[in-house]
Formats: structure tokens, sequence, C-alpha cells
């Protein structure tokens, strides 16, 4: 299925942005608020792989995990719809996986300044693997890295000072102008 041919309102939903910025949270939020099902992309590595991230990391290296990680979301987008998604903080990195994200799915990011991220850390830092052994500078640099890739998306939400609740009802009402404005032209 290509993602021209997939009406608007039933495009899946996409999440994107560094990792610990309420990605899962704000999902789950959606998704129970549209009556979808949710899906947490490491969570479904960890389901089909029979692995959790952190092991899969351990036994097979990073490049090994983002090989499934690309597969995953592949599959996630080409074959399904209506689900609320969440990326891990590092797939927006690879260029196949945004092409597929932003030519089948709706892709928000939720972006987070440094300062306010760098507040979260002692809440991520232990189950993250692409965060062990590294300083805050080092972490600085990912984060901001990243930033170029998470600028591909089809709307940015300021998340700094929304509470999960909030960012859910933001996107939600995103959507509802969009099917507004663009759902028409499907028909015409």
């Amino acid at each position: 299925m290509t993602g021209n041919h997939i009406p608007l309102k039933e495009r899946n939903i996409v999440l994107t942005g560094f990792m610990g910025v309420g990605k899962t949270t704000v999902g789950q939020l959606i998704a129970d608020r549209l009556y979808r099902d949710f899906i947490d992309v490491d969570q479904e590595i960890e389901r089909r792989h029979g692995m959790t991230i952190p092991e899969i990391f351990k036994r097979f290296g990073e490049p090994k995990f983002r090989e499934m990680e690309r597969e995953c979301i592949a599959d996630l987008c080409n074959n399904t719809r209506l689900k609320v998604i969440s990326l891990g903080g590092g797939a927006f990195m690879q260029e196949e996986v945004r092409k597929v994200c932003l030519a089948t799915s709706i892709v928000f990011f939720l972006d987070l300044s440094w300062d306010s991220w760098k507040d979260r850390i002692h809440l991520i830092m232990d189950n993250r693997p692409v965060l062990q052994q590294k300083s805050l500078e080092e972490i600085e640099q990912l984060f901001i890295a990243r930033q170029k890739a998470y600028s591909i998306n089809h709307s940015t939400v300021p998340t700094d000072q929304l509470n999960p609740s909030e960012v859910a009802d933001h996107i939600i009402s995103t959507l509802k102008l969009g099917y507004e404005i663009y759902e028409p032209s499907y028909w015409k």
C-alpha cells in the first residue's frame, strides 16, 4: 500500500522526538481518546524478538538493533492503519524510516528544549543503552545532532510548557483541523 492511497483519517499517527520527551505517554493518551491501538516500537521489537532492547544492544550491537527497528517500522507503516505509533529516539535518524513514516502516516515531532530535557535525565538514564557511558556534554551533542532529522515532520509540537494531556489535546486538535481542511481533497 502506498501512502498516497491511504485516506488521511485512516493513516497512522507517528510520534517522534528525543528519548524521554514523552512519546509513549502522549501516544497512549492519543490512542485512548481516538479509540485507536497504541504501539510503542521498542516494545514491539522486544515482543517480536523475545529480548529487551538492552539485551539486543548487548548481544547484537546497535547496527543490528537499527535494522530490526527499521524493519518493524516499515512493516507497521505499510501494513497497519488507524494506529498511534511511538518511535524510539534514534529511529528517525534513518532515512528509510523517515521516508516510510512521512509517506504513510501523520508524523508529529514532540519538541522539548535541552534545558527541559536535562531535568528528566535521571528518569531515563538506566534503561537507554544509547546513553550509557556518555557524559552530559556527549548526550547534549547527540540531542543537537538529532534535531535536524526530527525537524522533517508534518507538525512540530513545542512541549516545554505542556503536560502530556495538553500535548495530546494539541495533537488531536491539529488532526481534526487537518481532516477538515485536507480530507475533502481526497474525494474530488
